[in-house]
């Protein structure tokens, strides 16, 4: 709605609805920018592992499955949005283009509204995020404190808030938050990655609208180009599910999907890579004029078409990586804190975002515009993309040297937290060492080498 300044709304000739001045229509769509990222925010980090809480007690193969039919459909509401919603805000009215998205959130709200009672899930009162960060700033608490009397006996550092070693959290709770510590080398390696595949909204996108959009006699709306990225996942999701049913059969219980996530990782440097050398025969085509949004720009007559293999390399990156990251993220933490694992995986994708809009101001402001500039034509984007994809490399390298922690690592927590130590065992456990402590605190009679 509040997209609507941005134009002069008239209900005819002599009565315009408002006149608002540049600075307040600034004012006005960052505003905007902020709420849409509030939005996005909230339900990337709650619609899905809500919909996975009733698949706790499957396997991984179920996960897997459940997480690759979940981004299938996103992504297919995705491909609507981008073919019609941006062709009627380029082609038809710019304003109608933000009442349907508008209108869709306003009556998914109703329904949401609804249908409330059926949504509600109470984790357990101990697997709070307060909890999560109470574990890590009382164990580093402990550390500074009493790390000459703790050195010797603890063998992680989040060990120190266990009561047993003077915190104040339950053995269990701490277990579960170093669970989740492990998966943090798996988070930050997706940050890079999701650098990359930000490069569709920025450097894609210049690209794609510097180049000839026209396709037979009809212009292409610039953001019709993400549905090539968005086909391969499409058409993969299927295949994804015949291969997953061999390797989770019987005779492949170790499965790991860490696999694709690295495969899909060269698959987003490779694809930034072709985007480099897109970049470059582009400017072998001659320019011409091309009006967009009823601006005349002056751009590459190189076909948008000829842009495809780069996004259609990250299609196939985001069938890999997405769902298997979620699986890993979901799978390898106890049941009390895998809404936290889901969070934490959004935040760092979200981090991977704002990693991708440094690298392209950074880019821009240190070589004064000619890695990132503002006519492409006249700059090395190339060069940038080239950068971007040689680290990509060393972070996908980075992420296969640590990828075998991932393995097995399932099956660990499988034995130690359901065989081994059930709860109840080890609260007894908790119980019964308080009480022998107490006891040869009390006790005057016991020698210093029978208390020992």
């Amino acid at each position: 709605v509040v997209s609507f300044p941005f134009e002069d709304i008239y209900i005819d000739r002599r009565h315009i609805l408002h006149t608002l001045t540049k600075r307040e229509q600034k004012i006005v769509f960052y505003f905007a920018l902020l709420t849409a990222s509030l939005g996005i925010g909230g339900i990337r980090a709650i619609v899905c592992p809500l919909s996975a809480y009733s698949l706790e007690d499957c396997g991984p193969k179920e996960l897997l499955s459940f997480f690759n039919w979940f981004y299938w459909l996103v992504n297919l509401n995705s491909a609507v949005v981008f073919v019609s919603i941006s062709y009627i805000q380029q082609s038809v009215a710019r304003n109608l283009g933000f009442l349907i998205p508008f209108v869709s959130g306003l009556m998914a709200m109703i329904t949401v509204h609804m249908v409330r009672g059926e949504m509600i899930y109470k984790p357990k009162t101990d697997s709070s995020l307060l909890t999560t960060f109470g574990v890590i700033v009382s164990a580093l608490r402990t550390c500074c404190v009493r790390y000459r009397y703790f050195s010797g006996g603890v063998t992680d550092w989040l060990d120190h808030a266990k009561e047993n070693y003077g915190g104040q959290y339950s053995e269990i709770q701490v277990e579960s938050i170093k669970s989740l510590a492990r998966l943090f080398p798996l988070f930050t390696f997706q940050i890079l990655y999701r650098t990359c595949i930000i490069q569709i909204p920025s450097g894609y996108y210049l690209q794609t609208m510097n180049s000839n959009l026209h396709f037979g006699g009809f212009v292409l709306p610039v953001a019709a180009m993400n549905v090539i990225s968005i086909v391969p996942l499409l058409l993969l999701v299927p295949v994804l599910e015949c291969i997953n049913s061999y390797l989770f059969s019987s005779k492949n219980t170790g499965h790991s999907p860490t696999i694709y996530i690295v495969v899909g990782q060269l698959s987003a440097a490779l694809s930034v890579m072709v985007a480099g050398f897109s970049e470059i025969h582009r400017k072998h085509f001659p320019q011409v004029e091309q009006t967009l949004s009823e601006e005349v720009l002056l751009v590459s007559s190189m076909p948008c078409f000829h842009l495809a293999p780069q996004y259609i390399l990250l299609g196939v990156a985001e069938a890999l990586v997405t769902p298997s990251c979620s699986l890993l993220s979901f799978r390898l933490v106890p049941e009390r804190i895998r809404g936290i694992s889901m969070h934490f995986l959004a935040l760092f994708n979200g981090a991977g975002c704002f990693m991708g809009a440094l690298f392209v101001q950074t880019a821009h402001a240190g070589t004064q515009g000619n890695w990132f500039p503002h006519l492409l034509h006249e700059g090395k984007l190339e060069r940038f993309f080239f950068f971007l994809a040689s680290l990509m490399m060393v972070n996908t390298l980075g992420f296969w040297t640590i990828a075998h922690r991932y393995n097995n690592l399932h099956q660990d927590y499988i034995n130690e937290f359901r065989g081994t130590f059930p709860e109840e065992n080890l609260l007894k456990h908790e119980k019964v060492i308080k009480h022998y402590d107490a006891i040869l605190e009390s006790s005057p009679i016991l020698s210093p080498m029978e208390k020992t």
